[in-house]
């Protein structure tokens, strides 16, 4: 027979597995975003941010196949996250009842400058319709993606959030999935996405900011977008092919380049912006 103390050593040495798992999990947000940041970064183009990230070299950050309603739709604001599960009945069982379940809770997390992000076990899953979305209008949600499908859309058009899905489907969900976590790390048609994470979409797609880096973003982003117009306006006075200003990479503009050149006329030199040879900061 096992001794004693044997036993109580054996009981030390299993009981922290459950411990040992929950400590390494990193945390599940990645730092905070100000609401002047957040505006910020919404009043920039989609385009400009994946260039941001990309100068960075972050990875996509765009979750594709992910369109909006209608047209005029536009999000902006911080990530509250869900995450689906394909259905099985021991999980239907164990999962919160009611208004306790992880979706319910991931409601009531947000507010106008949320962005519900619901990553879906299938793109033309439902993750939800008119009767469940009230709530989203009622705690008047900035906006909803999902790289899964919505039901109901005529009354999810009403309710007047924009709303970025895979598709639109008249099925049901629970059948598929449930809701099974609440402002997790999650996975969107490949792209990860924390809870707190910057949410800017437009008619060009949906994109994530980590909010760890999202003020870096913004710099970068902001000031390509400054040299793009500039450089729009000189081939609109001066029509000629773009490629003595266009292409250029962030950080690398030498300054004798007739794009260089054309950036000084307009009081853009390495001393007041980042996107010059020599003045990258990231």
């Amino acid at each position: 027979m096992l001794s004693n103390n044997l036993l109580r050593a054996a009981a030390r040495f299993s009981k922290p597995s459950i411990l040992s798992r929950g400590l390494a999990m990193g945390p599940a947000a990645g730092g905070e975003i100000s609401d002047e940041l957040l505006a910020k970064l919404g009043s920039l183009s989609t385009q400009a941010l994946v260039d941001g990230l990309w100068v960075m070299g972050w990875p996509s950050a765009q979750i594709d196949n992910c369109r909006p309603l209608t047209p005029d739709m536009k999000v902006c604001g911080r990530a509250v996250t869900l995450n689906f599960v394909p259905a099985r009945p021991d999980i239907a069982q164990d999962k919160p009842p009611g208004g306790e379940s992880p979706e319910y809770e991931a409601f009531e997390k947000c507010d106008e400058k949320s962005v519900l992000v619901m990553s879906s076990v299938g793109p033309w899953e439902s993750v939800g319709g008119d009767i469940k979305f009230l709530r989203l209008k009622q705690k008047n949600i900035n906006g909803l993606v999902t790289d899964g499908s919505v039901r109901d859309t005529d009354e999810i058009i009403g309710y007047g959030f924009s709303c970025f899905s895979y598709s639109t489907t008249a099925r049901q969900g629970p059948a598929a999935m449930q809701p099974w976590e609440c402002n997790g790390v999650i996975n969107v048609s490949g792209v990860a996405v924390r809870p707190g994470d910057a949410i800017i979409g437009d008619q060009d797609g949906v994109v994530v900011v980590p909010a760890k880096v999202a003020s870096t973003v913004y710099d970068i982003a902001h000031g390509r977008e400054q040299i793009e117009d500039i450089v729009k306006e000189e081939l609109t006075k001066n029509p000629g092919p773009p490629g003595k200003f266009y292409p250029f990479m962030s950080g690398k503009i030498k300054v004798d380049s007739p794009l260089g050149q054309l950036l000084a006329t307009k009081g853009i030199t390495p001393e007041n912006s980042n996107q010059f040879e020599g003045t990258a900061n990231w």
